[in-house]
């Protein structure tokens, strides 16, 4: 995978900055297609330590996008793919430690009694989506196949900009920037535990778009399915449009800023009841003393029937030290179930069912160096260490849990073309 990527034409290596909403200049654009591609690779070794049972894996973390632009009648048309080779790369080469005490892979069993991959990689409190008909716990799991395919066009009417959308996969108008697409968060190799509180409609099966431009505000507003991808990576699921969302966003320089909020339908077939979120954030992309940083700070709220409203903090940040050196970290704080996390049935009211909350904090510091590599992209180096500060009855299950990565990451090199997402 990584050699074909590095085996892709210069000209069409995108720049390397935030995915964010970057619109080309209309006037200056070609009538013909433009083209861009951008990617991320991170592929190394994971190590969870924990109370009763430490875990590790072999796994790659990675994405490939492809956009096209191109005058369309009065206005710009933008088209975007996007696939991840997660299915195949994440979850197969997962360890622990055996009764013999020595290394031992793991493998999960279908209802079949057929061994089959682990279905994700090990991260300590971890939640969201499901494998082998349960809930993940302590997984992150892998991206699906087709990650995005979809079409904006934008009409500039002056001093109004109109945008409208539809993805066959995509993301609707509802919180920040998907954490691998946010410069503050690129060379981290984990997803955020909050990821579930801000963006996790990233890859939505559906989705329908409007918006507004107004200077240096936005205001969009989306409908889509609400519940979550499948467990099977490989298929698109059944777009539904039974749920919605609005965001507002303001964006100046190297600032940006949003506050959204949604209802979704029944985002998790084990917790068949509807969820409202809310999300506020600020980003930075640009520089402090010469030297180049990305930064996010985020608040997100689940507010569900059963539990209540559960919230979660993030901050994290890309901090250019050297030409070929870069510091990342990432702070956690938020309220999640994760022991009593289970499959729950329809119709119950609040209190008739135990639920058990737990508080969760993470620190993650971590540095890369890039490569002395001129050709084929950017290729780095790189480890992080993670520890945590829970409440008491994760520490009965969890002790002091710590994790750690070393990784070789590849992304494209630098060229002048603007990337529009």
């Amino acid at each position: 995978m990584l050699g074909c990527l590095c085996a892709l034409p210069g000209g069409l290596l995108a720049q390397d900055h935030e995915h964010d909403h970057q619109h080309a200049d209309p006037a200056a654009a070609s009538p013909s297609w433009s083209w861009t591609t951008d990617a991320n690779v991170i592929a190394g070794y994971n190590y969870q330590q924990r109370q009763f049972a430490d875990f590790w894996a072999w796994e790659s973390q990675n994405w490939v996008m492809l956009s096209g632009e191109r005058a369309a009648g009065p206005g710009r048309l933008t088209v975007v793919g996007m696939l991840s080779f997660e299915p195949w790369t994440i979850g197969r080469f997962v360890y622990a430690q055996g009764n013999d005490g020595k290394p031992q892979r793991l493998y999960a069993f279908n209802a079949q009694r057929e061994r089959v991959p682990l279905g994700g990689s090990p991260q300590t409190f971890q939640t969201g989506e499901s494998y082998l008909g349960s809930p993940l716990i302590n997984y992150q799991h892998p991206h699906d196949l087709l990650m995005a395919l979809g079409a904006t066009y934008r009409l500039d009417r002056g001093h109004v900009k109109y945008v409208i959308g539809a993805d066959l996969v995509g993301s609707p108008a509802l919180g920040p920037v998907a954490y691998m697409h946010r410069e503050s968060a690129r060379d981290n190799p984990q997803a955020p535990l909050t990821h579930h509180f801000l963006d996790s409609t990233h890859i939505t099966p559906g989705v329908v778009r409007a918006g507004v431009e107004l200077g240096r505000m936005t205001f969009e507003t989306s409908a889509f399915r609400g519940e979550e991808p499948d467990e099977n990576r490989l298929d698109i699921d059944r777009p539904r449009l039974d749920s919605w969302s609005a965001r507002a966003s303001w964006r100046q320089g190297p600032w940006q800023a949003q506050f959204s909020g949604g209802h979704l339908k029944e985002p998790e077939w084990f917790d068949p009841y509807d969820v409202t979120r809310l999300t506020a954030s600020i980003a930075f992309n640009g520089a402090v003393a010469s030297r180049p940083l990305a930064a996010t700070l985020a608040w997100g709220e689940n507010r569900e029937l059963l539990v209540g409203n559960l919230d979660g903090y993030l901050l994290e940040w890309d901090l250019g030290a050297a030409a070929w050196s870069s510091f990342y970290g990432r702070v956690e704080h938020g309220r999640k179930e994760i022991l009593s996390l289970g499959v729950h049935p329809r119709g119950l009211v609040p209190g008739q069912h135990p639920h058990s909350i737990s508080d969760f904090n993470a620190l993650t510091l971590g540095h890369v160096w890039d490569l002395p590599i001129d050709r084929g992209g950017r290729f780095g180096l790189g480890a992080d260490v993670t520890v945590y500060k829970t409440s008491a009855d994760l520490e009965t299950y969890f002790g002091s849990p710590h994790s750690y990565h070393v990784f070789l990451r590849w992304r494209p090199t630098r060229v002048s073309p603007a990337h529009v997402h």
